[in-house]
């Protein structure tokens, strides 16, 4: 039996979650039409200890987002369905931003071009039928990325790049650990383009993305 990996972006944002249609709602129903046996979670597997340990849900840091408590751990409960946190942060440089280290003046004007970004990113928000997987999406935050790669090599090599390589090993083990299960990777819809990059290597699995 072939092993079936899904990719789901989300938007993690509530305001964005109502503006651009992708209501918690929409989630449930894209996970119950995938029908997982495994869920990859952004979550640290620290703040997924604390979770099991103590029952909070909002992590080590509170950086938990909320479809996690609201929805998806409820789910993998009920369903029984397994939870794997695959997301890496080093806790001393969690706060860390790309435009730190520069001075006032650069800091605004990067923030302002950042903004263009994100407004190109959401002008494709319904390129697809799920708000934010699309190839235009990632296509457009691939080229995000790779602009703030330029600009701040040292924090994105850090913040973006080592966490993917981390979060994609801890994917990957769970494909070995459970051949021939429905396997869905949840995260913000950012991490897309890099997933399916990276998955789309294998040809041992089926890849699903987007999930319609």
């Amino acid at each position: 039996m072939v092993t079936v990996v899904g990719i789901l972006g989300v938007t993690h944002d509530p305001e964005m979650q109502a503006k651009y249609h992708y209501p918690l709602s929409l989630m449930q129903e894209l996970i119950q039409e995938f029908a997982p046996d495994v869920i990859c979670g952004e979550v640290h597997p620290q703040s997924w200890r604390l979770y099991v340990e103590t029952g909070e849900p909002y992590g080590i840091f509170g950086e938990i987002q909320e479809e996690y408590p609201r929805l998806i751990f409820p789910y993998c409960a009920r369903h029984g369905v397994k939870f794997m946190p695959v997301n890496w942060f080093e806790e001393d440089v969690f706060d860390v931003g790309p435009f730190d280290q520069f001075d006032a003046e650069a800091q605004h004007r990067l923030e302002l071009e950042l903004a263009q970004w994100n407004h190109k990113q959401m002008a494709t928000w319904n390129h697809g039928r799920v708000p934010f997987n699309s190839s235009a999406y990632d296509e457009v935050t691939q080229a995000l990325y790779a602009w703030l790669q330029e600009v701040n090599p040292e924090v994105q090599n850090i913040l973006w790049n080592a966490r993917h390589y981390i979060m994609l090993a801890r994917v990957n083990n769970a494909i070995t650990e459970h051949p021939g299960a429905r396997i869905l990777c949840v995260h913000g819809a950012d991490h897309n383009y890099w997933y399916k990059r990276a998955l789309g290597k294998r040809s041992d699995i089926q890849l699903v993305y987007p999930l319609r």
